[in-house]
């Protein structure tokens, strides 16, 4: 990379912007970057030693961690003062295309039709049901909007009513570490109950006796979800019985009631492997019984529908699951029989069960594909989507005994749309599509298109594009390159009403589908975790030299983008193709991958042995090393980087960033930009509230559009 001639050709490329970039420049040599103190660390494993000089940062109670980074943000602010205006501008026009005054398409649930609502100028919704008929009068059963004053963060999760329909479990928390407090209010009344239980993952689930519920507590230091407990109304969080205890660190567990609502199921799950314990939902102090051991390497979960349960597994090498059956009374693996055999092409995600119907979610050639089955086997068809850069998934179907299939659909081009589809007759009704507001958005003046880069391996890696029509495709055009990457976790093309902002300022959006995700099956996670994790990088970078040298774009107009494992992406690849880029953005970046791993009391990190390795063990060790983020900042020039993180963040701690950001201003010797964007109040999802996201949008948006020369 040539950043000094970069930043010439960026800052001085459009004549227009030349007055004002120069004072930009100049500006940035006379306001001095934070310098964190150095103060060595020794970190030592498999006879191999590490020195952290930023390791102090680790402690967030120490006054000179919370002084250091309102230092960073003080220089953020300072550097982007110029694009604050146009950062207010950008928040209002990503506002704009919001409708306020929206609503959710109303679902019937054990004779309630609920809604999730909002009201404008509020930034919380508010829930709501009317009983039997739409015409009915509402009853309010949460308004977020109330809820959350007094609150610098507030998420409400996990309602759950009672089967009577008269009492409501919720879920609060106001930190911003996924911590829930347990409430339970009386419907009917408003009375909220005494009942109070701390540090829960925000859901339970109710007996068929409306007074007893389970819940899952979690770790207080590592976050671990790792215990189920039973409560009783009216009594107190001492009393209740610890139902299940998860102690195998590595495994989480969690509490859910089938759609059939005969049972109550505890799952305990790990990277690879997954167990079930059910009981009956009228026995409430019953035992609860084993469905089938855990089997290291064997992934299951069950649906349950007449006298039989339906197991979606990999049993057997079946690497892109197969569906089996069994008897409610026999339930261990050896009476699992075959009912949808393995596919070599084709991953099968998921089964929603109806009376007369069930329904599998498929993914074939990284598309997604709804086929629709008679139980009686008369019938059988897939939906119908053309598009290759589109996105269609069940939706929420509660109702057991209904012909009615409810499913989404958006696209690249193509706001979201709520479909109901008539599984018999075969008719469909669009109950909604998002509406984007403003008057100005045409999809026919937006392109779509699916396009395969070929890695330095000879696999082909799918990208799906989209950008304006009036954009024109030369070495000058601006794109934003975006990808995850991990878990398996699959990042389909989707609408945004917010990235419009970009593509209407002349930007492509490129959505790289790299190996680590699940976009084109199991196979492809498989191949980009563990000690095939560095797949995941060399796809995003050669993905970059395509666009490049199909002409999409250059390095100097390249940008790239990705957030928690997308953020490790981020730091991976700016250590190993700096040049390539003009400007990343690492949104709360995963960075200091070996220190984290290492750790077994940050959260997450035990359950995560099975994604990243572990690194007690010396061969996962020297490889997770070689690519970890902050063990890899070099004396080299480094693109133009905004970082963000939240101080609250549980899932990747502020502290990796934080330091990986001193390591890059002590070693780079460019003279790019370098910002930290610290939000003191939030967490792992930024900012609550429906709008106030939309800032830190805003911010990294002005970001990019300001290395362009593009502040309206």
């Amino acid at each position: 990379m040539k950043p000094a001639i970069k930043r010439i050709a960026v800052l001085f490329g459009c004549l227009t912007f030349a007055a004002s970039c120069k004072k930009e420049e100049e500006q940035m040599t006379k306001i001095p970057a934070p310098v964190a103190k150095k103060q060595a660390k020794k970190l030592e494993k498999h006879g191999d030693v590490r020195v952290d000089d930023y390791y102090w940062m680790n402690d967030r109670e120490n006054p000179e961690v919370i002084s250091h980074l309102k230092a960073e943000n003080a220089y953020y602010a300072k550097i982007t003062e110029h694009t604050t205006d146009f950062q207010t501008a950008l928040f209002e026009e990503m506002k704009g295309r919001i409708k306020e005054d929206d609503a959710s398409v109303p679902y019937k649930n054990n004779g309630y039709w609920y809604i999730t609502r909002f009201e404008t100028g509020q930034q919380y919704p508010i829930y709501s049901r009317k009983k039997e008929t739409l015409e009915a009068t509402e009853e309010v059963m949460f308004n977020g909007n109330k809820m959350a004053k007094g609150h610098e963060f507030f998420n409400l999760g996990g309602i759950a009513v009672s089967p009577n329909n008269e009492l409501a479990i919720f879920g609060v928390d106001t930190v911003s570490r996924r911590q829930y407090t347990l409430q339970v209010k009386n419907l009917i009344t408003g009375e909220v109950f005494d009942d109070k239980i701390e540090n829960t993952t925000g859901g339970a689930v109710w007996a068929d006796d409306n007074k007893t519920f389970f819940y899952t507590k979690k770790d207080a230091t590592t976050l671990r979800s790792d215990k189920i407990y039973k409560h009783t109304l009216g009594t107190s969080e001492s009393a209740d019985e610890l139902v299940f205890h998860e102690e195998d660190e590595t495994f989480g567990t969690y509490v859910y009631k089938t759609k059939s609502k005969k049972y109550i199921i505890i799952g305990s799950y790990s990277t690879l492997t997954s167990e079930f314990q059910i009981l009956r939902a009228n026995d409430p102090n019953g035992k609860f019984r084993m469905f089938s051991p855990r089997q290291r390497g064997l992934e299951y979960s069950i649906a349950h529908y007449g006298d039989d349960f339906y197991v979606l597994t990999n049993k057997d090498g079946a690497i892109n699951f197969k569906l089996m059956k069994t008897k409610e009374g026999a339930t261990a693996s050896d009476h699992w029989e075959e009912f949808i055999a393995h596919r070599d092409d084709v991953l099968l995600e998921d089964i929603d069960i109806f009376k007369e119907y069930y329904v599998l979610s498929e993914r074939k050639n990284g598309l997604n594909k709804l086929k629709i089955i008679r139980w009686d086997g008369t019938d059988s068809y897939y939906l119908p989507f053309e598009s290759e850069t589109y996105t269609a998934y069940v939706s929420t179907n509660p109702d057991f005994d209904t012909e009615i299939l409810r499913y989404g659909y958006n696209s690249m081009t193509t706001p979201t749309s709520t479909i109901d589809f008539n599984m018999a007759t075969k008719e469909k009704e669009v109950k909604k599509e998002q509406e984007v507001m403003g008057g100005s958005f045409d999809k026919e003046n937006y392109l779509e298109q699916r396009v395969w880069a070929t890695a330095r391996d000879g696999v082909k890696i799918p990208m799906s594009l989209v950008y304006h029509k009036n954009t024109e495709l030369t070495k000058n055009t601006p794109v934003l390159q975006y990808a995850y990457g991990s878990y398996g976790a699959t990042i389909d093309p989707y609408f945004s009403t917010i990235r419009l902002s970009l593509l209407n300022r002349g930007f492509v959006f490129a959505l790289a589908h790299i190996r680590g995700g699940q976009y084109l099956g199991r196979p492809w996670y498989e191949s980009g975790k563990l000690l095939k994790k560095k797949n995941t990088f060399t796809d995003f970078i050669d993905c970059s030299k395509f666009l490049v040298s199909e002409n999409y774009t250059s390095s100097e107009h390249l940008y790239a983008m990705g957030g928690s494992a997308g953020g490790l992406l981020m730091g991976a690849v700016v250590n190993m193709a700096p040049e390539l880029y003009n400007g990343v953005v690492a949104q709360v970046p995963f960075v200091d991958v070996v220190t984290t791993m290492l750790d077994d009391s940050i959260p997450l990190t035990t359950g995560e042995y099975d994604e990243w390795g572990n690194p007690n063990e010396k061969e996962y060790y020297e490889y997770m090393k070689s690519y970890s983020p902050y063990d890899n900042v070099s004396a080299q020039e480094y693109p133009n980087m905004l970082v963000t993180t939240g101080l609250h963040d549980s899932q990747v701690q502020y502290f990796e960033p934080a330091k990986w950001v001193a390591k890059l201003r002590e070693l780079k010797t460019d003279t790019n930009f370098l910002l930290f964007d610290i939000n003191m109040d939030a967490g792992h999802g930024g900012a609550s509230g429906r709008f106030e996201s939309l800032k830190e949008v805003a911010k990294e948006y002005a970001f990019l559009l300001d290395l362009e020369g593009k502040i309206d």
